[in-house]
């Protein structure tokens, strides 16, 4: 049962997620501006171009999710890059919120996505979000900031204070499937 502090769990959708990024793994389309080829053989086309922010440099991570706990009682925010995750193993269910103008989580616009294998959500800078697995662990494929990642292990790994990202404690909100 829904309750005020409970996050429904959707599935991903373009327009439903539309305020945090893209979806990552829509169909070919060769109507459109961006290149795109198909053949029998084998399609490809541009999904999403990645903005690392100025300057930076492209950074794909391997990630493994194993967190099952439904409580979320922090996010994570990355300021100058975009960050995408691509589940390749299991799916994962993401909660994500934008900023207020202070720059904290708004805890109204929370929502959670189940992002199934061979989709993603590519999230813009400044989206709190955190990840969730349902059943076993996830093997993900994320796209980010080397400095990022850099300023962000530093922090987890020595306290330090992180410059790129931050992480807040919020008010537990409970994951739950309504679909």
């Amino acid at each position: 049962m829904l309750t005020a502090l409970s996050i429904p769990v959707e599935p991903l959708r373009a327009t439903r997620c539309e305020p945090y990024g893209w979806m990552l793994g829509k169909p070919v389309r060769a109507d459109g501006d961006a290149p795109a080829f198909i053949s029998p053989a084998s399609d490809f086309w541009r999904e999403h171009l990645f903005n690392t922010g100025a300057p930076g440099e492209t950074e794909i991570l391997w990630v493994t999710y194993r967190n099952r706990d439904e409580s979320v009682a922090s996010l994570e925010v990355h300021h100058l890059t975009q960050q995408a995750i691509v589940p390749l193993t299991a799916p994962v269910v993401h909660i994500v919120a934008t900023s207020t103008k202070d720059g904290e989580p708004d805890m109204d616009t929370m929502r959670a996505f189940t992002i199934p294998v061979g989709m993603g959500l590519c999230m813009r800078p400044n989206i709190w979000h955190a990840t969730r697995v349902r059943e076993r662990e996830a093997t993900c494929l994320m796209l980010t900031r080397p400095s990022t990642t850099y300023d962000l292990v530093v922090h987890l790994k020595t306290g330090a204070p992180a410059c790129e990202s931050a992480i807040r404690t919020i008010e537990t909100r409970r994951i739950e499937s309504v679909y």
